[in-house]
């Protein structure tokens, strides 16, 4: 089994790798690069102003990784033109031009100032290679080079922090607390190992990818937090990432919050991160979905060919026919006229429970209809196994065949699928969050690819990816549990 899992974990990683490589190939090489301004405004701003307009659009290139970029004081700085004021306009360009030529990159002009500057095209493969190679971010106490700051020390040691309680605390890290607890699930955190997935443009601009897709939302939530010598203060900075700050750049107000470098925080805020919304709406439609199909196709397979099958199958095809727009719009309507719920997320917001109801429950069934088909079909095949012949030799009924015999072999192909379920009714969720407005990554991946924020539909594809393929590995491993007969190997024994 240990070979078998070795060997379908590499798989699994080599799936995720080709999946990603592809997207990352086809947004980066057939999507014009230019369309990434569609939605920014502040590049219709600088239309008026041309060479503040080409150092905008060089510069986000640049943070994107389609081209490398050297501004006119890098280029100066970079071929070494300190006598330049003293050169003639003619002998300036051939020095850059021959710097440029020998180094593969591209000499251009603004066009008011006329001043020089430098672009290099980077390949697809080279881009895909730095985006791979940057991915994992390890800390470590050799991380932080501050000149500023001559002394300081470079450690990891365990201590009752006073803000903190107990953590592993670092020195010369970027993040102070590598290790910390507390009452957030799952209570053990690090700050060791952080995904890098690129810097989201034009929405969330600036921002880290896996802070958008993992961090909170909604309002900053402020909560009266003790500080630098006992100084108390209601505060949203979440202290438990606190991140290096150069001594050169340290404020007076930094200073008195805290007693050392770890001045820069992330925000707390009330409502989940996007992946947290949508994993409670995806775990709890499963649920749904799993605890009316499995009854329902119990129930038809027992009676078969009669009432109770013909209605439900007349039920299943009508769910099956109707467009899944539609099914979301009229059980969202029946929701809100017949129960009062809230028809859009954003009413009450993620605080309220009311808020997850419909989206949640809509989710659900659109997943029943395959369930019961399914299912049913699996129990009404073993209806006649030789198994089945032997339980009703020996006098069981069928509800007790059903539920104990058939059943208890339909429970390996339903165990199996819950893991896959899940991760279906995460990444399936799009319509319907779009439909309830709700703040998940089902919704983020359209709107993402609308504003051609390429760096966040990269990332999404790749969670998206990364979940799908070990919750088939996942849902292998839970049907081997639930059957020992089930022998997990290389060999398929």
């Amino acid at each position: 089994m240990k070979r078998y899992l070795l060997f379908r974990v590499l798989r699994s990683i080599l799936s995720i790798f080709l999946v990603t490589t592809l997207t990352y190939a086809v947004i980066y090489s057939l999507v014009p690069r230019k369309t990434i301004f569609q939605n920014d405004v502040n590049y219709g701003k600088l239309k008026a102003k041309p060479d503040e307009l080409a150092d905008y659009e060089n510069t986000a290139f640049s943070k994107m990784g389609y081209i490398e970029y050297h501004t006119t004081k890098e280029l100066k700085k970079e071929v070494g033109s300190s006598s330049s004021e003293k050169a003639s306009s003619e002998q300036l360009e051939e020095k850059y031009q021959d710097w440029a030529k020998k180094n593969g990159w591209t000499l251009k002009q603004f066009p008011i100032s006329k001043e020089y500057y430098a672009t290099k095209d980077i390949p697809l493969v080279k881009r895909v290679v730095n985006f791979y190679a940057n991915m994992i971010q390890i800390d470590h106490p050799w991380k932080v080079k501050d000149a500023s700051n001559p002394n300081l020390k470079h450690s990891l040691r365990i201590e009752n922090d006073e803000l903190v309680g107990w953590a592993l605390v670092g020195s010369g890290t970027q993040y102070k607390y590598q290790i910390y607890f507390n009452g957030q699930f799952p209570y053990i955190h690090q700050n060791i190992v952080h995904l890098n997935l690129g810097t989201s443009y034009p929405t969330f601009a600036g921002q880290a990818v896996t802070s958008i897709i993992s961090g909170g939302q909604g309002k900053t939530e402020s909560t009266e937090t003790t500080f630098n010598d006992d100084f108390t203060a209601r505060s949203s900075a979440n202290i438990y990432l606190r991140q290096y700050q150069k001594t050169k750049n340290i404020s007076s107000r930094d200073k008195k919050y805290f007693s050392d470098n770890y001045v820069i925080t992330d925000t707390n805020h009330q409502d989940p991160s996007m992946i947290g919304t949508s994993f409670r709406m995806g775990a709890i439609a499963v649920i749904i979905a799993y605890a009316i199909g499995i009854p329902a196709a119990m129930l038809m397979a027992r009676y078969k060919g009669k009432i109770p099958d013909k209605a439900g199958i007349a039920i299943v095809t009508v769910l099956i026919s109707v467009p899944s727009l539609a099914f979301i719009y009229f059980f969202r309507f029946i929701g809100s006229s017949w129960f009062s719920l809230p028809d859009s997320f954003p009413a009450l917001g993620a605080q309220d429970i009311r808020s997850y109801i419909l989206p949640t429950v809509i989710l659900g069934l659109l997943s029943v209809s395959g369930i019961v088909i399914w299912l049913r079909r699996y129990m009404i095949d073993q209806q006649s196994s030789d198994y089945v012949k032997f339980a009703k030799a020996k006098g069981l009924n069928a509800k007790e065949i059903a539920r104990k015999h058939i059943f208890k072999n339909a429970a390996i192909p339903i165990v199996n699928g819950i893991p896959g379920s899940i991760i279906g009714a995460i990444a399936g969720a799009t319509i319907t969050e779009t439909v309830f407005a709700a703040p998940g990554m089902g919704k983020m991946l359209p709107d993402a690819i609308i504003t051609h924020n390429n760096p966040l539909v990269i990332a999404i594809v790749f969670v998206f990816t990364t979940v799908s393929v070990f919750s088939i590995l996942a849902g292998d491993i839970a049907m081997a549990l639930v059957d020992p007969r089930i022998k997990l190997s290389s060999g398929g024994k």
